[in-house]
């Protein structure tokens, strides 16, 4: 797992022991455990499993679900090394693209009416999770179109499981030039004045810098930073300050006022419990180690 080693710190003889990672008995295995905590471990809300994409297609998705910012995702999976788990999801994404009424009516039926009419077309996407994968499958998901993640998986033990996001790339299909084109000739946000306008384009440059492979993904109402889980969401700058929602745990944070507030079980747009109010480059810099620690715990 890319040189990961795990450790037993309680061990009596040594003082440690390595805890040996190994591969799942069966694809199965990965598949059941991924689909029944998939919000927690891929931030996706599971769908379905093993769907049929009908007589002419003729094929089954392993897992069909929704992520946080409304984007239909397709979770394959496979045992070991295999090139073709990349191709065959994105052959199945391209089916999903084509068929997008079907998939509105399976959110319906699954998450409810507002669910469905808040799914976000302009980056379905593809999250590939294996045992491995090689570099010739990392160069072929930065060449194409769409938006995929690769995810190698490892056991630890008799419970403890290892996700690592080996690679994360955005697609740039046509429904999204069209938002960015409409977003550019759109007239400014009512009280946006040019430092704040520097500081909203300060605060996109620091959090897509944080680490490879962050994707922006833009919705009406925030932006959001995400690398296969989103860690911030910044919404459209306020008269007078930017709003950024974090997964940083507030309980963890020395709050304070002005700056920083427990929005646990509070409705707002995005994702995470922490915001953090911003209104000068210093409150930025303040908040640098929020954005890390954010950054990490997604």
């Amino acid at each position: 797992m890319s040189g990961l080693k795990l450790f037993r710190t309680n061990a009596t003889n040594s003082g440690v022991a390595e805890v040996v990672p190994r591969l799942a008995e069966v694809e199965a295995d990965v598949q059941r455990l991924v689909e029944a905590y998939m919000e927690t471990l891929l931030g996706v809300r599971f769908l379905a499993s093993e769907y049929g994409t009908g007589p002419v297609h003729g094929g089954r998705i392993d897992s069909l679900g929704l992520d946080e910012n409304g984007s239909p995702v397709i979770v394959e999976y496979k045992r070991s090394t295999d090139a073709g788990v990349i191709h065959q999801g994105l052959f199945y994404l391209s089916w999903m693209v084509d068929h997008r009424s079907e998939f509105e009516h399976l959110v319906r039926d699954r998450l409810g009416l507002t669910a469905a009419s808040q799914v976000l077309w302009s980056g379905p996407r593809l999250i590939c999770v294996a045992g491995d994968f090689t570099r010739y499958d990392v160069h072929a998901v930065r060449e194409h179109r769409r938006s995929v993640d690769l995810v190698r998986y490892r056991f630890f033990g008799k419970d403890l499981l290892g996700l690592e996001t080996v690679a994360s790339v955005t697609g740039r299909t046509s429904t999204t030039k069209q938002v960015r084109r409409r977003a550019v000739e759109a007239p400014p946000v009512c009280g946006q004045d040019g430092a704040l306008a520097e500081l909203s384009a300060a605060v996109d440059e620091r959090l897509l810098g944080l680490g490879d492979g962050v994707n922006r993904v833009q919705r009406k109402q925030y932006a959001a930073y995400q690398k296969l889980r989103n860690f911030a969401c910044v919404c459209p700058p306020q008269k007078t300050k930017l709003l950024v929602y974090l997964k940083a745990d507030p309980k963890q944070v020395g709050l304070v006022p002005g700056f920083t507030r427990d929005v646990t079980g509070l409705g707002h747009h995005g994702t995470g419990d922490l915001e953090v109010q911003l209104r000068t480059e210093w409150d930025l810099e303040r908040a640098q180690d929020l954005f890390r620690a954010s950054y990490l715990a997604a």
